[in-house]
């Protein structure tokens, strides 16, 4: 939300399985809403909420928020902690809110967070990242957004104002075209991966399809690399032995140390550097992944994964095109199993973002930094710069979850209930 590595953590701060949970039921709340005849009758509860955002009284809205929040039992439970009247404690009661799923009343807080903020440029979380969630939350309600908190937004952040009015247009069934040029490319504001660049992917993907660029006679090499950085447990022993055992299908396995000087003889010592300080085994392997990929094209799979049966072989081998990727089923693109052919556009554009976080937000949530983040926002630039810039890009297929369950197997893996959990890194 905010560019700042301080900002108190965001709903999206979550697994990638979390993440697209809460953005289900947020947009599963929304379509309710849109489609349903009772779409635009308001609640008792709705109606005092919006006096709750328009009345000046700050006692006034706490009182109301005593009335409501009980409903909720964990934003409740914190505002008996901490009270509402911080941008701080606004901004976590809305955070809650908005993980939950409840995003009408998300947007209040978000609201309450940002009318508490001194609008200093240096204040995080920053005015205009409160007011850009608080929006966004009242879309995902199926609410219109007032024009005048637009032009609120939009005299603190141009970009922001046009993410909001983009969005609001696709989300009404308006021309994508003209959301998209909306929107522009606002993503840049935001760090890589906030939920931005997979609303951006929807409306995108929607307008221009999930198979884009020139086909260039291109094919990804058929081999699978895969990493564990030391000591595997025995249920990825045994499947690095399974892959290995696949007829006809080089498999390369990396650990730590080899890792490290592959990258240093082809990267030089700063991407060394980078891969083993890592804070995390997850982030390293996000490191290695986009650099061993670009620079030599093929498969890759995470060591928790499995190739399900012959037909994922056969689509491997048979695949055309420059480059091959899954998004879940909230539009975050798979980075446990992707192909590209060697020195390709998206891979290229990753490792920009992989460089740029490194040094400049080392900090930031592993998923966001070196994980399917980059590649979100990596495909936010390949549509915009294809739709509005005249850049082809070489020949790319964005599958959708449905087809990652085709071709690729979960499996137990007890050491994640033991080892420490990159979420927490």
């Amino acid at each position: 939300m905010s560019s700042d590595p301080h900002t108190p953590p965001s709903p999206s701060n979550l697994s990638i399985d979390q993440w697209d949970k809460v953005r289900e039921e947020s947009q599963l709340e929304y379509n309710n809403k849109r489609t349903s005849p009772e779409a635009e009758i308001l609640c008792e509860r709705s109606d005092q909420k919006e006096e709750l955002t328009t009345d000046n009284s700050f006692e006034k809205r706490i009182s109301e928020i005593r009335e409501f929040l009980p409903n909720f039992p964990s934003a409740y439970n914190r505002f008996k902690e901490t009270g509402a009247d911080t941008v701080g404690s606004a901004f976590d009661l809305a955070n809650i809110l908005h993980t939950e799923g409840s995003v009408a009343e998300a947007s209040e807080f978000y609201r309450l967070a940002f009318d508490l903020h001194d609008k200093r440029p240096d204040h995080y979380p920053l005015a205009q990242s409160l007011l850009q969630a608080r929006l966004l939350c009242l879309l995902k309600a199926g609410k219109k957004v007032p024009e005048k908190e637009i032009l609120e937004l939009e005299s603190l952040c141009i970009p922001y104002a046009n993410y909001i009015r983009g969005v609001s247009l696709a989300w009404q069934g308006q021309e994508p075209e003209e959301a998209l040029k909306t929107i522009g490319n606002a993503f840049e504001e935001f760090h890589t991966g906030e939920e931005i660049d997979s609303i951006y992917f929807e409306i995108a993907s929607d307008f221009a399809g999930r198979e884009v660029g020139e086909n260039l006679n291109n094919h990804i090499p058929y081999k699978l690399y895969m990493y564990w950085d030391n000591n595997p447990p025995k249920e990825i022993l045994s499947n690095f032995e399974y892959h290995s055992s696949l007829a006809g299908l080089p498999v390369k396995i990396l650990d730590r140390e080899e890792a490290s000087e592959w990258l240093y003889q082809n990267y030089g010592i700063e991407a060394r550097e980078l891969f083993l300080n890592a804070r995390h085994p997850a982030e390293a392997a996000d490191f290695l992944r986009v650099h061993i990929i670009n620079r030599l094209g093929g498969w890759w799979l995470d060591a928790d994964l499995k190739l399900k049966d012959e037909n994922t072989l056969k689509f491997m081998k048979s695949f055309q095109g420059s480059g091959c990727y899954f998004t879940t089923k909230n539009n975050v693109i798979h980075n446990d199993f992707f192909g590209s052919t060697s020195n390709n556009l998206i891979l290229n554009d990753c490792l920009l973002s992989l460089y740029r976080n490194s040094y400049l937000h080392k900090g930031l949530f592993i998923a966001y930094k070196t994980g399917p983040g980059v590649f979100n926002r990596a495909f936010s630039r390949l549509y915009h710069n294809f739709l509005y810039n005249g850049l082809v890009p070489p020949s790319t297929q964005i599958h959708k979850q449905d087809s990652f369950n085709t071709y690729i197997e979960e499996f137990d893996t007890p050491y994640k209930h033991t080892n420490p959990h990159w979420q927490n890194a």
